[in-house]
């Protein structure tokens, strides 16, 4: 029993974010979504996100699979980035397959792409996917499917950031900037361990 509440104290955190970048405003403006990016995070502290987006925070051209955090990249060029953030309970299990997957793949990161075209034609209500691209909601979809077992049949078929926000499994703990963030019951000092 003891083991079991231990595992439900896993968290993973998605973040759905507004940046004010020319994309994030121009997707705005089509989907007449709050927020049109979305990352997942495994620190409670939101120090690092993982998702699909700028390589450079000053190149809008060239994406992939990448590290975000409030302290470096797109989301520090634009300090007024409004966010919610949804919380899931994860078990331990969950956690290692989603850290494993995430070092694979940033291992790999030269390798991943950001789909333009799949997001250009999901504006157009058409769902196509490619071998090693994702757009942001994609991505995390998968990781929720894939990594955490929440069923496909809870998503549309052309998911949008938007929709995380209906998940039965997801908590909202915060709305507002980025940057003003604390976690509930404040931050924690993280080590490195062996």
């Amino acid at each position: 029993m003891e083991e079991q509440h231990l595992q439900e104290r896993e968290k993973l955190y998605v973040v759905l974010s507004q940046t004010g970048t020319a994309l994030s405003r121009l997707l705005r403006v089509v989907t007449g979504a709050k927020y049109n990016h979305s990352s997942v995070s495994l620190d409670r502290n939101l120090d690092l996100l993982y998702g699909f987006g700028r390589r450079w925070a000053w190149n809008p051209i060239f994406g992939g699979f990448v590290q975000e955090s409030p302290h470096f990249g797109t989301f520090k060029r634009f300090p007024k980035t409004c966010v919610a953030v949804l919380e899931i309970p994860i078990t331990k299990e969950m956690r290692k397959q989603i850290e494993q997957r995430f070092a694979r793949m940033y291992q790999e990161r030269k390798s991943w792409h950001y789909d333009f075209l799949g997001l250009l034609v999901a504006a157009f209500g058409v769902y196509w996917r490619r071998k090693r691209y994702y757009y942001c909601s994609d991505f995390v979809r998968s990781v929720l499917t894939d990594q955490v077992g929440i069923p496909k049949e809870r998503f549309e078929t052309i998911v949008q950031p938007r929709h995380f926000l209906s998940l039965p499994e997801a908590t909202l703990i915060y709305e507002g900037l980025l940057q003003g963030y604390i976690p509930p019951g404040g931050r924690v000092e993280t080590t490195k361990t062996e």
